[in-house]
């Protein structure tokens, strides 16, 4: 069976939101960037809300900017396709959320890029290592896999969601 390694995360010590996926697809893997398939609308999303642009270094150093924080609940899993579906889930390894959100303690909030990646983080992430201060967001895919959202209803959402954490961060320190 294929097995998915996921990227180190991107992100500086002044994060205050943390986005997260599943765990890179076979195109995402294929070009060593986050969100490479064409159709998916992470990107155009950032986009939207905060004029994020140009070639893929030059739009992580605009997420970093903007002090949002990108990574994946898994390191690695066996994962046969790009479909969140086909994760093996008895062979995921689930990157070190202790030791990034200890190096990272401004993020304020945690917003999901889809179902699955709720679903793993509340399965292998200990409710205690986020802590009481960080608010969790549970947002629709940006992946074109998921076509039941049409691209305005997912922006609504991204931003709804994001700017909740941009009121968060102007709220004092985590810890």
């Amino acid at each position: 069976m294929q097995s998915a390694k996921g990227f180190p995360p991107v992100a500086r010590a002044d994060a205050r939101i943390l986005i997260l996926g599943s765990l890179p697809g076979q195109r995402s893997i294929a070009a060593q960037q986050y969100y490479a398939h064409p159709r998916n609308a992470f990107w155009s999303i950032m986009q939207e809300l905060f004029e994020i642009h140009g070639a893929y270094e030059d739009r992580l150093l605009q997420l970093l900017d903007n002090k949002i924080a990108l990574w994946d609940v898994l390191g690695s899993s066996v994962r046969p396709g790009s479909l969140d579906s086909s994760i093996d889930l008895d062979s995921a390894r689930v990157n070190d959320f202790a030791a990034f959100l200890d190096a990272h303690r401004d993020i304020r909030l945690i917003a999901f890029n889809g179902k699955k990646a709720a679903q793993m983080f509340r399965r292998f992430v200990a409710s205690d290592v986020v802590g009481r201060e960080v608010e969790l967001a549970f947002l629709p895919s940006t992946s074109p896999a998921y076509a039941a959202m049409p691209f305005s209803g997912k922006l609504v959402a991204w931003r709804d969601a994001l700017q909740a954490g941009e009121h968060a961060m102007s709220n004092g320190s985590r810890r």
